[in-house]
């Protein structure tokens, strides 16, 4: 994933997809991939994922901490989590969490991160392999479910937002972070990929009929990273709830 994960130095660019092409979604990357003829399918993240060094900051995604710091702490399932940043972040606030990611490279790289810094907060990280474009989580099974940055094309995208919403347990949260497509303009360095992104409105129509409430859903505006040249940029951000007289509701 990707983290707003500001690649670390060696590697100039990206917050999340700041550079949609190197990450290509980063989680696009964790845009697990499609087929071994994608330019971004599990060759291309096992490559990139097996060299040295980190390509992401390190860093939890910013829109991550916000929104996730005034939850309890439960079960978390961390989509595309790449280097990890992410679910090494929520098992540190208690977390108990699922990471996972197309690349075992990444999953490899992560595990080793998480024990280097706090063998007691790796311990509750469980690390799993898996294409999200042929598996879905199982309903109501995460009091989080987090998706930074997971730029897949249609029809693909709805339904794994759909599948990562039915995995909302009573009282969980959704929160889906990703760039915003109705920011973009044609010279704006993303635009040739605005296959693989899409609106507030694309996520709200996703995840309909899965009986959660949605508390924000919105284009917010954040600083870019200084190596894409540009000074804003704007991400959607939709963070929805389970709530008990939802459940109550579907199951009469």
């Amino acid at each position: 994933m990707t983290h707003d994960h500001k690649p670390a130095a060696a590697e100039s660019a990206t917050e999340p997809l700041e550079s949609l092409e190197a990450h290509e979604a980063h989680h696009a990357h964790d845009a697990p991939a499609a087929t071994e003829e994608s330019p971004f399918g599990l060759q291309y993240w096992e490559d990139r994922y097996s060299a040295p060094g980190l390509a992401w900051s390190g860093n939890p995604n910013p829109v991550l901490v916000t929104e996730a710091t005034p939850l309890p702490s439960g079960r978390a399932l961390d989509i595309g989590s790449g280097e990890g940043a992410d679910a090494f972040w929520l098992a540190s606030q208690g977390w108990s969490v699922t990471g996972v990611d197309i690349s075992v490279n990444a999953l490899d790289k992560s595990k080793a991160a998480a024990e280097s810094l706090d063998q007691t907060a790796a311990a509750r990280i469980q690390w799993e392999q898996h294409d999200l474009t042929s598996w879905l989580p199982s309903p109501r099974s995460y009091d989080l479910v987090s998706s930074q940055f997971m730029h897949l094309p249609e029809p693909t995208r709805s339904t794994l937002f759909r599948g990562l919403a039915a995995a909302v347990a009573p009282g969980g949260t959704l929160l889906i972070v990703a760039h915003d497509v109705s920011g973009l303009d044609e010279a704006d360095h993303h635009a040739h990929l605005t296959e693989l992104m899409f609106s507030v409105d694309d996520v709200l129509a996703a995840i309909d009929g899965e009986n959660l409430t949605v508390e924000v859903a919105e284009s917010r505006e954040r600083e870019a990273a200084p190596a894409t040249g540009e000074t804003r940029m704007r991400d959607v951000v939709v963070r929805a709830t389970r709530t008990a007289a939802a459940v109550a509701s579907s199951t009469t």
